[in-house]
């Protein structure tokens, strides 16, 4: 983690001297983005610190005690705003959009779902799930300009399609891997929503496992749905930057100076969210005081994670990175989920998993070598 970390601030400064430049001669930038190797090299080290960081950062959630997870998802985004703080300051406080703050709030929305996801249908298949819906709207969005926002091109349409839909085909896949999350009435892996009187009658609780494992897969739609459309502010402010007529004139395209406000709707949706829970358990929420540090650490990955996101967006376009950050990540969950807490068990399972493996490993190389 220090080492991805200590990589994630180096890139970070180099960006943030590209991203000076870029402000000093813009016109250049863009008519060299294209064709500049050290961009590609940029983007795709982006990725790689996103993918496995989001692929890693919910593991906290399986070896801690969260209750109903709206106190951990509150610590979380207390320390993805910390992130985006310092972000900030290391950019010189680029200009505020309160519009981006929507997209946190979006996201922050979807982030509840999180650890009844995790605790009904496992941390692989739910992440899988998510992220595929993420990659369906993220990408679409962006490819044929949903939402006011310009359609983005490629070097190579045709494979990029192509390796979206591999991804997406994944995710197909991945709906008939069966998870083993329920291993004993005091484990930390039974499902947040049953509650204890419900263990003592064995035919009803399965009945009602099988119903939250399809409350946890139409929750885990909705998340990727939420996510997938939680960057559409920031891509609609930069897409509208160079009409003179608007209020979002001149605006960065530099998709970095947009953390802050984005992060700062995350983590206000979120306080919102959470006090709205405590006046609703009449002052009595569900407090955790060993998921703090848990949940801290899970939330600095996130953020180190998205700002990578950030950076991957802008060298690569969102048509790139969408595809590749959505789904790799799932391949890091799984390998969680199968190595460490044998949520997946027998021959047919790990057959399965192999195949989707082996989908999203193609879909995201072709849809890289869109941009080459």
């Amino acid at each position: 983690l220090c080492i991805a970390v200590e990589h994630f601030l180096l890139l970070l400064l180099d960006c943030c001297t590209d991203h000076h430049l870029f402000h000093a001669s813009v016109e250049l930038q863009q008519e060299s983005n294209s064709t500049n190797s050290s961009d590609l090299t940029y983007g795709f080290i982006s990725c790689a610190v996103a993918v496995v960081f989001f692929g890693s950062n919910f593991v906290p959630v399986k070896k801690i005690e969260t209750g109903d997870g709206m106190f951990f998802q509150w610590i979380l985004c207390a320390a993805i705003w910390t992130v985006s703080l310092v972000v900030n300051i290391i950019l010189h406080s680029p200009k505020f959009w309160p519009l981006v703050m929507l997209g946190g709030a979006i996201w922050a929305t979807g982030n509840i779902t999180v650890v009844p996801i995790v605790k009904t249908i496992g941390l692989g298949v739910g992440l899988l799930i998510w992220a595929s819906f993420n990659l369906l709207l993220g990408w679409a969005s962006s490819r044929f300009g949903w939402f006011g926002i310009g359609a983005e091109t490629v070097s190579k349409p045709v494979l990029n399609s192509c390796g979206a839909g591999l991804c997406l085909l994944s995710a197909i896949v991945f709906f008939f891997v069966k998870t083993d999350v329920q291993r004993s009435a005091t484990s930390e892996e039974t499902p947040l929503l049953i509650d204890h009187y419900l263990q003592q009658d064995n035919a009803f609780m399965n009945t009602f496992i099988r119903a939250l494992y399809c409350s946890g897969t139409f929750l885990a739609v909705v998340a990727g749905l939420l996510y997938g459309s939680s960057f559409v502010p920031v891509l609609y402010i930069k897409n509208h930057a160079s009409d003179p007529d608007s209020q979002y004139s001149g605006a960065s395209q530099f998709d970095l100076d947009y953390v802050f406000a984005q992060y700062s709707g995350i983590f206000l949706t979120s306080t919102v969210y959470f006090i709205l829970y405590c006046a609703i358990k009449k002052n009595r929420p569900q407090v955790f005081p060993k998921a703090v540090l848990p949940g801290f650490l899970s939330g600095i990955m996130w953020g180190i994670a998205t700002c990578c996101w950030f950076l991957a967006n802008h060298y690569l376009s969102a048509v790139v990175s969408f595809p590749i950050i959505t789904t790799v990540p799932g391949l890091i969950a799984a390998l969680w989920g199968v190595v460490v807490f044998k949520e997946v068990k027998g021959w047919r399972n790990y057959i399965v998993l192999v195949v989707a493996f082996c989908l999203v490993l193609s879909g995201a190389l072709l849809t890289a070598f869109s941009k080459v």
